[in-house]
């Protein structure tokens, strides 16, 4: 067994990111310097190997938890917990979309350059507005509704009163689809349908239905249906 005290310094995961940048170690070395230590057995990097085997890939360890860590001979407790909370932490900064305030949204594709991380690859349905000005500037978005796994249960007098609170001009929804299919379903058309026609009597446009994958979007106002 190779223990990390017996890599050259140079080669070991701290020493490298301090001396290189932490953009060059793999996968393997940054789950290294989590866990910190291996076992009698194995070294900590044939340890974080085996937490990497275990979740499938890097993609989908943030959907690994608890219960499978512990279960993993060498992964105690607060070894699972360090593991677990740096995944959430990452998970929260990709959930930071406070900076798409104020952007001008000229293109369909700003907006789901936001949400392709932040509900791109949920497992249930979110649905939100972002709130124009006149110059189609965002002044507030908003997650209003979170349903399950297959639809949405969305009430267009939420959508329209939390415009008239900021004094929007018009407003752009966005939803994922779980399945990470985007073409729209026979419910999908009829509320945008129904937002339209309730958006023209209060005098507030909704400019697009912004339906979000994980890779791609369908976009109403890019198929000529807003």
């Amino acid at each position: 067994m190779i223990k990390i005290k017996d890599i050259p310094i140079n080669d070991r995961p701290i020493e490298r990111l301090i001396n290189n940048g932490v953009h060059v170690l793999s996968n393997e070395e940054l789950l290294s310097i989590l866990i910190k230590t291996g076992t009698k057995e194995e070294s900590v990097k044939q340890l974080a190997n085996r937490v990497l085997i275990e979740a499938g890939d890097i993609k989908s360890l943030k959907e690994i938890t608890y219960e499978k860590l512990i279960k993993i001979k060498g992964i105690g407790p607060t070894k699972a917990c360090i593991i677990l909370s740096s995944i959430e932490l990452s998970k929260r900064m990709n959930k930071t979309i406070e900076n798409i305030n104020k952007i001008k949204i000229n293109n369909s594709n700003i907006v789901f350059d936001y949400f392709k991380d932040l509900i791109g690859e949920e497992k249930q349905e979110y649905f939100y507005c972002l709130y124009l000005d006149i110059n189609k500037r965002i002044i507030k978005n908003k997650m209003l509704f979170k349903g399950t796994l297959n639809h949405s249960l969305v009430h267009p007098r939420e959508i329209f009163k939390e415009a008239y609170l900021v004094g929007a001009v018009s407003i752009i929804c966005i939803h994922n689809h779980p399945s990470g299919l985007v073409n729209p379903s026979r419910q999908d058309i009829e509320l945008t349908n129904n937002l339209k026609q309730v958006g023209k009597v209060l005098g507030i446009g909704i400019d697009d239905h912004i339906i979000v994958g994980q890779n791609n979007y369908y976009s109403f106002f890019e198929n000529n249906e807003m």
